[in-house]
């Protein structure tokens, strides 16, 4: 075992898409459609696991903010 991971205040700058999913109040489901069909948060895939960084769940939830209901907003998609 690593120092870091010995460590208990260490914490990943990742997510697994589980945890993504709780993070941002979404389902997995959610976030695996979003992830195949585009307009979800930015990815990385670590071997076969894919993670979410915490930076980019951020962004991603940052650029979904609105002041009303009125406003004709609609993020574009990035891949």
């Amino acid at each position: 075992m690593t120092d870091a991971v010995a460590n208990e205040e260490f914490k990943s700058p990742f997510l697994s898409v589980v945890q993504a999913a709780d993070y941002l109040g979404l389902k997995r489901q959610t976030l695996d459609n979003f992830r195949w069909a585009g307009g979800g948060p930015r990815y990385r895939k670590h071997g076969g696991r894919v993670l979410y960084a915490r930076v980019e769940l951020d962004r991603w939830s940052s650029e979904r903010e609105w002041k009303n209901t009125g406003e004709p907003h609609r993020p574009e998609r990035r891949n």
